[in-house]
């Protein structure tokens, strides 16, 4: 039982996670809301890369890899998104 406990408790936190960005969607708004959800997610994302891809006891070459491909991911979104707001 020991070796499920930290998935349980990671997904109990995905789920608590997850229904804080439901109800920041449906009871606030404009920026706020926008906060709100973003960091929900960004937080679920933390929680899946760490616990669930192993990176949790992964040696520290593998979290540069894993930190840098997440920084490389952002940056090619704001790029994206900075090209599709100037057309």
């Amino acid at each position: 039982m020991n070796e499920f406990r930290p998935y349980l408790l990671t997904w109990v936190v995905l789920l608590a996670l997850l229904g804080i960005v439901v109800i920041g969607a449906e009871l606030l708004t404009g920026l706020l809301a926008l906060a709100v959800v973003l960091g929900g997610a960004l937080c679920m994302i933390g929680a899946i890369i760490i616990m669930f891809m192993g990176l949790r006891t992964a040696d520290a070459l593998m979290k540069v890899y894993a930190t840098g491909g997440v920084l490389w991911l952002g940056f090619l979104i704001v790029l994206t998104m900075a090209d599709y707001v100037t057309r």
